[in-house]
């Protein structure tokens, strides 16, 4: 992996991660995947990064999915058994990172997602995508059934449904449509998307970051259990965070009209 082909940065609280191989339209390679997932273990402690934005490089696409030609010149006679442990030591990484991070992460989708370029940013808490991106997960149109995580994600973000639709046909989408169905939350001009990205990030990163942690933590808590743990589960969440010195501060500065100064320990 050249050293530029994935960009890690953190300003003012916000992570921004650049898939940055524009040539290719931001096709990933198995060395990216390992950095992208390290990159997103080594957040989930680091205390200046409160928020994490993942995008792509140039104006033509956030991802186009896996660099086929690589794996393929690679390993030109993969077993199935072999495929399937390449999908889940390898590509499957970044999900599992994902899932173990508490830590909210929003798409920016610059361009084109196709695949596991699309289920990369459906994995993601939240995704803004510019006016002249288009979506498709694609991979019946090359007879394979969705590689990563695609039929988890797509049927919990917008209905089982529709998801089947866009899975079974491989239809793109425009960021229109993908904003009626609620796959993404919000759209934006493609010169804006950059600053409406970084807007809805600070709104998030200037907030308590525990009090953030524990409700998305809370939230996919939910969503996975019955009525009676979930409150349980939030009961604990709430005690926890009403005891922090977050939550005082931010008392204090609503009570004083002033703008809250957080730790974020």
């Amino acid at each position: 992996m050249a050293d530029d082909d994935l960009l890690w940065s953190v300003r003012d609280g916000v992570g921004t991660i650049t898939l940055n191989r524009p040539e290719s339209r931001n096709a990933f390679t198995f060395p990216m995947i390992r950095r992208w997932a390290q990159i997103l273990r080594d957040a989930k402690t680091d205390d200046d990064v409160r928020v994490i934005v993942l995008t792509g490089a140039g104006d033509k696409a956030f991802c186009s999915g896996v660099d086929l030609s690589a794996i393929s010149n690679a390993n030109p006679d993969l077993t199935p058994l072999q495929r399937k442990q390449q999908l889940h030591d390898e590509i499957h990484r970044v999900a599992l990172a994902l899932e173990d991070l508490d830590k909210p992460v929003i798409a920016s989708i610059n361009g084109v997602a196709v695949g596991a370029g699309l289920d990369m940013a459906l994995m993601c808490d939240l995704r803004i995508m510019s006016v002249s991106a288009r979506v498709s997960e694609g991979y019946v149109k090359v007879g394979l059934t969705p590689g990563d995580g695609g039929a988890y994600y797509l049927p919990r973000i917008v209905g089982t449904a529709k998801a089947l639709e866009l899975l079974l046909t491989g239809d793109f989408i425009d960021a229109h449509e993908a904003l009626r169905i609620g796959l993404v939350n919000r759209i934006a001009e493609p010169e804006n998307l950059q600053a409406e990205t970084l807007r809805l990030a600070r709104s998030i990163a200037d907030h308590p970051p525990i009090t953030v942690r524990m409700i998305k933590r809370a939230t996919y808590q939910s969503a996975n259990t019955d009525l009676r743990t979930a409150l349980d589960l939030i009961s604990s969440h709430f005690a926890v965070v009403a005891a922090t010195e977050d939550a005082a501060e931010a008392l204090r500065a609503m009570q004083e009209k002033r703008t809250p100064h957080y730790r974020g320990r």
